[in-house]
């Protein structure tokens, strides 16, 4: 379902004339875990090592691994960003290219938007605020606020597909219809105040 709705935005943002970027994170093998080999010159402080002070540093000197520089490049030059992915443990496999030296450059254009677009293996019953899972908004709170907010971009709100593998295939198209749907417009929406309020109201 993922692909397909990787699929869906790809055609729908192409028929608009945007220029469409993508990357498969999977395919590409991306290592996920920020590692110490992710700074390939030497350490600013070898003695105490600290992930987001190398990473700065690096990021200066030009020392961060080519995997990482090419995906920030990306995100650089994007005017929206999505992030497409099961949310098995809810978060994107970001951390890596959430440098600091990504977090100023985004922080330079207040107009770059981000949307998290991901499927469920719960119902939309399980992450409301009675629902097992708690109200999924507090899960996007760290997400959306400490990591995208933070880093400068203007945040959409996210599109949630619930479940896709216990619902019949007409349901599934009518989810790909609606995100179709969403997409043509997108460029026109309201973003998300990302305050605490709008949280945990």
């Amino acid at each position: 379902m993922n692909g397909s709705l990787k699929n869906t935005a790809e055609e729908v943002l192409s028929k608009q004339g945007c220029s469409v970027t993508v990357s498969d994170l999977y395919a590409m093998h991306f290592e996920a875990t920020a590692t110490r080999s992710d700074i390939t010159g030497h350490l600013h402080n070898p003695e105490h090592f600290n992930y987001g002070n190398e990473t700065r540093v690096a990021q200066r000197r030009g020392n961060l691994c080519k995997d990482i520089l090419e995906e920030q490049k990306k995100v650089q030059e994007a005017d929206l960003v999505i992030f497409q992915y099961l949310a098995g443990h809810m978060f994107p496999p970001v951390r890596r290219f959430e440098t600091t030296g990504l977090d100023q450059s985004v922080q330079q254009r207040q107009d770059k938007l981000v949307l998290l677009s991901f499927t469920t293996g719960g119902t939309e019953e399980m992450f409301s605020k009675e629902g097992e899972s708690g109200d999924v908004k507090y899960l996007l709170w760290p997400i959306q606020h400490g990591m995208m907010h933070f880093c400068g971009f203007t945040i959409l709100t996210s599109q949630i597909t619930f479940a896709p593998e216990y619902v019949t295939e007409n349901v599934r198209n009518e989810m790909l219809t609606s995100w179709a749907r969403r997409l043509e417009t997108i460029w026109n929406e309201k973003t998300i105040i990302c305050t605490p309020p709008w949280y945990f109201q």
